[in-house]
This record gives C-alpha cells, sequence and structure tokens, in this order.
C-alpha cells in the first residue's frame, strides 16, 4: 500500500502527535526518570488491584476533602498517559502517604527528591500534551501550527542555569531525538500551510525568501481569476501569538502583486479562523484563497481519521456486519453527535 501511494500524485503528510509522542517515549525510556516512574507504576498497582486498597485511599481523600478518584496507570500505546499518571499521583500526594501508612506492603516509597523528580517532569511533559491535543483537532485548521508548535517545545527545552542534571539529560535528548524526527516531516508544505495562515504568516528569517517564492511558484499555477480593487480596512493591532517566531516586520511588498497584497494584510488574533478569514477576504485575494484552502485544509495529524475508525468499528461488529451502509453512516453521525453534546 505505501508503495502504491508514493505512485501517485498526493504528497505524503505524516502524523506529527506520532512523531512527537515517539520522542518523549524515547526520552523517558533514557533519562533519570526510570527508576522513579517504575516505582509510581507499583504504588498505582497496589491500589488498581486492591478494591479494599482503593476504598481506603478515598477515605483518605474524603478527609482531606478532595475528590474521590482512583490513581491512574500509564499505557505504552495511550498518549500522554504517564503525564496523566504523575499529575493525579501528585494531587493525591498526602492521601496515598496517608494510606500506605497504615497498611503492611512491600512498596518502596518516593523520597523527597523522588517527588521533586515527578514535578520536574510533570512541568516538562505539560506542553507536549498540549501540542499533542492541539495538532489532533478536527473541528479548526492545524496543518499551520504544526512549525510553530514544535519551535515552542524547542524554546521550553532550552536549558536553564536552574535545571539538575536528569532534566538536563532530557531536554538534551528530547530536542536531539525530535530534530531527527522533523527530517520525515513535509517541510515545504508545513512552511507554505504557515505563510498562509493570516494568524502566523511571518516565517523565521532563514526560510522566508524561499517560502514566499514557492508560493509565488504555486501562484502561477492556478488558473486566473478577476481580481477587484482591495477595500480599505481599519488597522488592527498586531497579536501577540502564542507560538514566538523569530521574524521580521513582513511589510515589504513582493514581486508579485497578488502575494504582495496579503503580505501587507495584518496579522489576526491566534483565535480567528484562518478559512473564514479566507472566506471574507476571498474577493481581495481570489488565486490566493484558493490555495490556502487547499494547504490549510490538510490535517497535521491522523488523529482524526483514527477516532473515526475506531467509532466504526465499535459499531460495525461481527454480530452486526449485516448493516447497511446508510445504517452505518446514521450510526456514526449520531455517536459523534452524542460526543459533541457530553463534551459541551
Amino acid at each position: 500500500m505505501i508503495a502504491a501511494m508514493r505512485l501517485l500524485t498526493f504528497q505524503h503528510m505524516p502524523c506529527v502527535a506520532h512523531v512527537l509522542q515517539r520522542t518523549i517515549t524515547v526520552c523517558l525510556a533514557d533519562s533519570g526518570f526510570t527508576g522513579t516512574l517504575a516505582r509510581c507504576r507499583k504504588i498505582e498497582g497496589h491500589f488498581k488491584h486492591s478494591p479494599s486498597n482503593t476504598e481506603e485511599l478515598h477515605k483518605e481523600q474524603t478527609e482531606l476533602e478532595q475528590d474521590k478518584e482512583p490513581l491512574i496507570q500509564d499505557v505504552s500505546t495511550r498518549w500522554n498517559s504517564t503525564l496523566f499518571m504523575i499529575s493525579r499521583l501528585l494531587k493525591n500526594q498526602e492521601a496515598v502517604k496517608a494510606t500506605l501508612a497504615k497498611q503492611k506492603h512491600n512498596l518502596t516509597m518516593l523520597t523527597t527528591a523522588e517527588w521533586d523528580r515527578l514535578q520536574r517532569l510533570e512541568t516538562l511533559l505539560k506542553p507536549c500534551r498540549y501540542v499533542t491535543e492541539l495538532l489532533g483537532g478536527e473541528t479548526y485548521v492545524s496543518c499551520s501550527v504544526v512549525l510553530p508548535a514544535l519551535r515552542h517545545l524547542t524554546r521550553i527545552m532550552e536549558v536553564s542555569d536552574d535545571d539538575p542534571a536528569y532534566v538536563v539529560r532530557f531536554k538534551a535528548a528530547f530536542k536531539k531525538d525530535l530534530s531527527q524526527r522533523q527530517d520525515a516531516l513535509n517541510h515545504g508544505w508545513l512552511r507554505v500551510a504557515t505563510a498562509l495562515d493570516p494568524r502566523f504568516k511571518c516565517l523565521p528569517r532563514g526560510e522566508r525568501g524561499g517560502v514566499w517564492t514557492s508560493v509565488e511558484a504555486l501562484l502561477q499555477k492556478e488558473p486566473d481569476r478577476a481580481t477587484p480593487e482591495p477595500t480599505e480596512e481599519p488597522a488592527r493591532k498586531r497579536s501577540f501569538l502564542l507560538f514566538n517566531s523569530d521574524s521580521e516586520s513582513e511589510d515589504e511588498e513582493g514581486p508579485n502583486r497578488a502575494l504582495g497584497r496579503y503580505r501587507a494584510e495584518p496579522t489576526i488574533s491566534e483565535t480567528d479562523c484562518p478559512l473564514q478569514w479566507w472566506s471574507t477576504h476571498e474577493g481581495t485575494h481570489p488565486q490566493l484563497s484558493d490555495l490556502a484552502r487547499k494547504y490549510l485544509g490538510s490535517p497535521a495529524t491522523s488523529v482524526p481519521c483514527e477516532r473515526l475508525f475506531s467509532l466504526a468499528g465499535n459499531i460495525v461488529q461481527k454480530k452486526r456486519a449485516a448493516l447497511s451502509s446508510e445504517n452505518v453512516n446514521r450510526l456514526v453521525c449520531l455517536s459523534n453527535w452524542l460526543k459533541e453534546k457530553q463534551n459541551k
């Protein structure tokens, strides 16, 4: 199948979320957190495999005026589960200590230094979870966010003077592994998508010229459309983007008139929808709007497709193999509607 897809004219877009999660897995396996995480899993298993132990934990949580909630076990194939395990354990630290102090067990308790390690690891993994969930969305544009998001993670993983040796080792391994895996991404597509997103539009200085040249070449391949005179719009205050960029001002006029008009447009808020912006400004930028829909409509990850396949797999089973395609579609749409209603 892979060989067949390579023969087609479609461009391959690797799943960025898988790339990021693989980097996290590799770094956790080769860092100073391995022993601490192993003890966390044993503590979690102590409560998970015994209803009586769990009930005692709930009593301690009630006495401490905390919510009754079980501990979470991480799973190697479940994204961000290590972070969820750590966060839940840190949240219930006092309840866990009090419960284990009253029980007979062979567990090795976490030391003060190890609790501190968990705090630091939680701080390191939270931005990774945010980026994974951001890129895995299906109701908004995500392709153009990939490069700013990865630059954001790279800046977060910069070593500081206050970092202990095991954090320095984790950050160095993370940056090295992620950099190597980024080579497999479709950077040409991602750069054009970022340039055509009016929320970002600004690019790193070293990439800017090549990207705008690529966009200009793509414009020349687009069929000509009548271009009305641009209308005057009130100036907007340039918003501070969540993902910082090292670009300079983009006010200079490009060689291509259509491209120059777009580059002169002010950026929009990161909370605004770029597709809605292009729909509103289609008359001003007719050629670019077609190009933008093509590039911004590409998902950054395979997560939306996997969600759909998982949902369909729960509906079409051996006992329900006789379902017609129309009924399958109805059930999938109904399940999606119920899921969205629950999330609201």
